[in-house]
């Protein structure tokens, strides 16, 4: 009579369950190497199912395979597959996003964009335009501009606006409408009505996109912005033509 198990253990699924489970973990344990966590997988699954042919051949015609136990087994490594198939179509895709995201943030080079700041940086014979984020009972708001040193250099005064952004801009001269020498420059935005201080943003060029990271679906967009340095992608609020 055919031997009942071909691992000697008195449970003839114990090499099968083994298999599915060692599959298992090699799907959960992840890897850094598509191609090693691949060639794993498949040796697995060829194992399993090796295994599985071999319970068959030498079964005990007088007590066979429960077919109930053979198709949770079957659905166990079909899961397993299905996961790492999953896996590998996720980063697939994560990869083709963060690639058109790149060719995007590309076509804004050059272009002036809107970004949360508190600093600006006054071309020589230029000005700085900018957005204070205006919330509801700020009543009256103002932007006042200090340099390097602390010190007050003008108020801008922008009545009372409506809730959202307010946009304001300096010509670039001091209280006694001088030109302001050309350099950076601090911008702090005050709501008379709730004695508090309100989100600031500048308008400024451009001048570089990086890709944290190293790579495509290794991490996110970075802009480097003329007078205010780098800056996430998605902090941009708007872009000018």
């Amino acid at each position: 009579m055919p031997n009942n198990s071909i691992s000697g253990s008195s449970n003839p699924y114990a090499a099968v369950n083994a298999a599915a489970a060692a599959a298992g973990a090699s799907s959960s344990s992840g890897s850094s190497s598509s191609a090693s966590a691949s060639a794993s997988d498949a040796l697995n699954q060829v194992n399993f199912l090796n295994l599985m042919m071999s319970q068959l051949q030498n079964q005990d015609p007088t007590q066979p395979m429960d077919t109930s136990q053979m198709s949770a087994q079957l659905a166990q490594i079909g899961s397993v597959t299905g996961i790492n198939q999953l896996n590998a179509s996720f980063t697939g895709l994560a990869n083709s996003l963060t690639s058109n995201q790149v060719l995007q943030a590309s076509s804004l080079l050059g272009h002036d964009v809107l970004v949360k700041s508190s600093s600006a940086n006054l071309p020589a014979g230029g000005r700085v335009n900018g957005a204070v984020n205006v919330v509801q009972g700020s009543g009256s708001v103002s932007v006042q501009v200090f340099n390097a040193a602390g010190a007050l250099v003008k108020t801008i005064p922008l009545g009372t606006p409506a809730s959202g952004m307010a946009s304001f801009s300096w010509d670039g001269t001091n209280a006694s409408g001088n030109a302001a020498p050309a350099g950076a420059y601090i911008l702090k935005a005050q709501g008379a009505g709730n004695n508090s201080s309100l989100q600031t943003l500048v308008s400024a060029q451009v001048q570089s996109v990086t890709l944290n990271g190293g790579g495509a679906g290794t991490g996110g967009l970075t802009l480097n912005v003329s007078g205010v340095g780098d800056v996430p992608f998605s902090s941009v609020t708007q872009i000018s033509q």
